[in-house]
């Protein structure tokens, strides 16, 4: 299972950490070990002080699929989901300061929480979904898939370029504004247009 990660996708969020817009999706990827297994809470890592929470609409690849042109791209996944990817903002800074990968600060174990799988049929229209991040109950992160500078189709299309797409893997579509730091005993809940998607505590 390839964990495919879609960054600096929400116009506010790139505003929020200083970036410009890319020309092109910015795509990296995490391992399989990365995968916060259900119903297991987040352990803060040690080598960071400063874990943020991203949440993502996530989709899940059901089958097999390379150089999809965008209008296909609907019949490469039926399942939609919310997720966080954790980021160790700290060491991210510090690695971007010296042009070195994000892999250490985006990939290591457990940071890739996957919420309950959903038939993307159940709703509407997936280019106008609501999404939001309840930290201890108060609302941290909200956005609207309509936001996003590439849709869902658009990052398939994209990503299937450079990566064989595979039954199983998921893509992590893209954060909106309001990251932000969690802490040991913090408790956040995902919703996918008001449906619960998730329940994690922060150890």
């Amino acid at each position: 299972m390839k964990i495919i990660c879609i960054g600096r996708n929400y116009p506010e969020h790139l505003e929020e950490l200083g970036n410009k817009k890319p020309e092109s999706p910015v795509v990296f990827l995490k391992p399989d070990t990365a995968k916060l297994q259900r119903r297991f809470p987040f352990y803060t890592p040690p080598f960071s002080n400063q874990i943020h929470h991203e949440v993502e609409v996530v989709i899940k690849i059901n089958r097999i699929g390379k150089y999809i042109e965008k209008k296909f791209a609907h019949k490469y996944y039926q399942e939609i989901s919310l997720g966080i990817d954790f980021t160790a903002r700290d060491l991210q800074k510090k690695l971007k300061e010296n042009g070195l990968p994000w892999e250490k600060a985006k990939a290591f174990d457990g940071s890739a929480l996957m919420g309950n799988w959903f038939d993307k049929s159940q709703f509407k229209d997936l280019n106008q979904l609501d999404f939001e991040l309840a930290k201890n109950a108060t609302t941290v992160q909200k956005g609207n898939t309509s936001q996003m500078f590439w849709n869902i189709d658009e990052l398939i299309a994209e990503v299937s370029q450079f990566f064989t797409l595979k039954i199983g893997d998921v893509i992590f579509t893209g954060t909106p504004a309001g990251v932000g730091p969690v802490a040991a005993n913090d408790v956040l809940e995902g919703y996918l247009e008001g449906e619960n998607a998730f329940t994690v505590k922060i150890k």
